[in-house]
């Protein structure tokens, strides 16, 4: 975060490499760039910091197959910022000139939009196969769903930005569901373990 020093009437901004920062007066762009520290007076200026590193957003949200039964899809979606200016004219990303802690909160804001997206990519295949052919087929075609799914988002780039990674931890049945599942099986090993 950004760290703000108080000397009388003017203050000391210092943001480290990691961050892109937009600092406005009166509504227009003084200064803009990575990892800058600079003297500001609060009085009619703003000061946005967007972070630059890879993020990594956990989701967990669970859906309907084609034959009713509900799934928990578990996963992670690494993005980052492409575009810092394009990001913070959609999001704000100010900080406050006393703490240099966020206004708002434009992280969640963000992972809210890519969760969102996943779901909805997520539910939709889902929604197409039934319980045991999703088990059947594995993960893959999962992740490769939400994978090409995000990447046609046009929204996500005009944002300013990019994702990296999609990655499935987890495609799972309720644990109800999953016994029963496995029963079969379970019997078919002890009635070939009662022959031996």
């Amino acid at each position: 975060m950004a760290e703000i020093s108080r000397y009388g009437f003017v203050r000391h901004f210092r943001s480290e490499a990691n961050f892109h920062v937009i600092r406005f007066r009166k509504g227009r762009v003084l200064q803009t760039g990575r990892g800058l520290a600079f003297w500001f007076r609060p009085d009619g200026a703003s000061i946005a910091q967007i972070p630059m590193d890879d993020r990594d957003m956990p989701f967990l949200f669970k859906g309907r197959t084609e034959d009713y039964q509900e799934a928990t899809v578990q996963g992670t979606i690494t993005w980052r910022v492409a575009d810092p200016d394009a990001l913070g004219r959609r999001v704000d990303f100010s900080v406050d000139l006393k703490t240099g802690q966020y206004l708002r909160k434009p992280l969640d804001r963000i992972a809210g939009l890519l969760t969102g997206l996943a779901r909805q990519l997520a539910s939709r295949y889902l929604g197409e196969h039934p319980i045991d052919g999703l088990q059947r087929a594995g993960l893959a075609p999962l992740q490769a769903r939400i994978e090409d799914g995000i990447a046609a988002a046009e929204s996500l780039r005009a944002m300013g930005l990019e994702i990296l990674a999609v990655r499935i931890a987890d495609l799972a049945p309720t644990a109800e569901l999953d016994r029963a599942m496995q029963t079969p099986t379970f019997e078919a090993l002890q009635q070939k373990a009662d022959e031996a």
